[in-house]
């Protein structure tokens, strides 16, 4: 399979010293415009010439052109980059049956496995909602510049979707009390953790955590490029349940 890293910073880094170690017949044949890198090719018709998928993680004013671009050239993608989800109907028609097309706000596998557990406690949980009350806190790098992270959000939609005391998500700093529909997520900013979600079922009793801390960006890289390989050869529009869903 030929791939396409359409933006080169940290994760495009990454994903292409992922998929050159890997060693298992898939080749980076372009670099997008983006890249310091030798293998610097504008994204046009001629540097994804040949390309099956290209993996997007280059920025929200660029992502509604590239996929154009995309499309017109019948190239495969995995958009990895976020801003642009106010559009995502008008992508859904776009994409149609002519191009495969998977996003998520984050490929890492290792967070998705996170997330169906937290669904999983979540049901049980409801099960006493006299005794245990939830919450949850993220933690991230000083040079995250979204706050909650997005990863955060979607956790805490599944954790209300299951919870029949809840249906909000507060995120801002609280002077007062909180209601008893709100989930309060919280975020810390500082150093240089990749990423920590916390999920708290507490009461008067004891509390439950459950907790998923990243290392590094490799779980994220290493998802995009199975998403790439899952992606190949297909069409419609797909995000990274229709991914996890197959393979669990």
């Amino acid at each position: 399979m030929k791939i396409a890293i359409v933006g080169y910073g940290r994760m495009g880094k990454k994903i292409s010293e992922i998929i050159r170690d890997r060693k298992d017949g898939d080749t980076i044949v372009t670099i997008d415009k983006f890249s310091p890198d030798a293998d610097y090719k504008a994204l046009d018709a001629e540097s994804l010439n040949g390309v099956d998928v290209a993996i997007d993680f280059s920025f929200p004013d660029a992502v509604m052109t590239n996929i154009e671009t995309y499309i017109q050239q019948g190239i495969n993608v995995v958009m990895g980059t976020t801003g642009w989800y106010d559009r995502m109907e008008d992508v859904k028609k776009m994409v149609g049956s002519r191009i495969g097309f998977i996003w998520s706000g984050n490929f890492s596998v290792g967070v998705h496995l996170f997330s169906r557990i937290v669904s999983q406690a979540a049901a049980i949980f409801n099960k006493f909602p006299d005794v245990y009350d939830e919450m949850m806190y993220e933690i991230h790098h000083k040079g995250k510049k979204d706050s909650p992270s997005g990863t955060a959000m979607m956790i805490g939609d599944l954790i209300n979707a299951q919870l029949d005391k809840k249906d909000k998500i507060v995120t801002e700093r609280l002077d007062r009390a909180i209601e008893p529909n709100e989930l309060h997520v919280a975020s810390v900013r500082g150093g240089y953790v990749p990423g920590t979600h916390v999920v708290m079922f507490d009461s008067l009793a004891d509390t439950i955590e459950l907790k998923h801390t990243a290392r590094s960006r490799d779980g994220f890289a290493m998802g995009a490029v199975l998403a790439a390989n899952w992606i190949n050869g297909k069409k419609g529009f797909y995000n990274i349940d229709d991914f996890m869903n197959e393979v669990l």
